[in-house]
């Protein structure tokens, strides 16, 4: 069956391992409603923060090559840590006419506003523990002190929050508890996002933290840099699908997550293959 097409000025793709950029998917549409977004979630092998980084390369390349070749984005945004922080380099070298968003942890940032000198981060182990990591510390904020601090449940509680699914109240203070813990001068005044999952507990994170922290999502300054990318291209108009919310595995919880997806401007749960064809779950058939 022959889809209906669109015409779009504005073509992105944004990928995760899962659900967490969705946030910045909801950036992207505040900034610019019109902008034909395509999402893809790599839930077949999610979480990435527990996979070997040589199978993450190669899985991270095929599936965005699969898919730059069948949707035609003018752009990617990569926007999950590992992802980026892993497999940037080689996505640029095998599509090097193609814009690459990334999103990394926000040291940068941090570095410019902390007033103590001494800044936080909040991310899945495996970004904690990658080269990256110390190379963005050193680059950008060789004089302050880096709390970095791995929550490896947390993002797998982003998910339930983000189905709005009841979260025990222990849960998210037992992930966060070290970063505190280990700020024994109680000096820490800025903590970035390494990990897309957790802007859908950042409320939670906010209330949990002392009132003199500031919390640091990098999430609307990813959809900002993305659109800057797009300037040169925003005057040539492409035939595209309708918009997608493609997905590598079905995901658990799916009546609840497909319920979630029309506030983020994507219909239904797609399953994504290698061929043409895929199923399509819409949130009215779970009743």
């Amino acid at each position: 069956m022959t889809e209906p097409v669109q015409s779009a000025p504005h073509h992105v793709l944004a990928f995760d391992s899962g659900i967490g950029g969705l946030g910045i998917v909801r950036a992207l549409r505040t900034l610019k409603p019109d902008l034909h977004i395509d999402y893809l979630a790599d839930t077949a092998v999610f979480p990435y923060g527990e996979q070997a980084d040589a199978f993450l390369i190669e899985r991270i390349v095929s599936l965005l090559s699969q898919a730059i070749r069948r949707l035609r984005p003018q752009a990617v945004v990569v926007a999950c840590n590992t992802a980026s922080t892993l497999a940037l380099d080689a996505l640029r070298a095998a599509w090097p006419d193609m814009p690459f968003i990334g999103c990394v942890p926000p040291i940068r940032w941090a570095a410019r506003i902390t007033r103590s000198q001494v800044i936080g981060l909040l991310a899945t182990r495996a970004t904690i523990r990658r080269p990256y990591l110390t190379h963005l510390h050193s680059l950008y904020a060789p004089n302050c002190t880096l709390i970095a601090h791995a929550a490896p449940g947390l993002a797998a509680l982003a998910e339930c929050a983000f189905r709005e699914e009841p979260i025990p109240a222990d849960a998210i203070p037992k992930e966060v508890f070290g970063l505190f813990e280990r700020d024994t001068q109680g000096l820490m005044d800025t903590v970035g996002l390494g990990c897309t999952h957790y802007t859908f507990v950042l409320d939670q994170l906010r209330a949990l933290s002392p009132p003199h922290i500031t919390w640091l999502d990098p999430a609307d300054a990813v959809a900002r840099h993305t659109l800057t990318c797009l300037e040169d291209l925003l005057g040539k108009t492409e035939t595209v699908l309708p918009p997608r919310a493609w997905f590598t595995a079905m995901p658990e919880r799916s009546e609840a997550l497909a319920a979630r997806l029309p506030a983020f401007g994507f219909e239904a749960i797609t399953l994504w293959a290698s061929g043409a064809e895929h199923t399509r779950f819409h949130p009215q058939m779970y009743g």
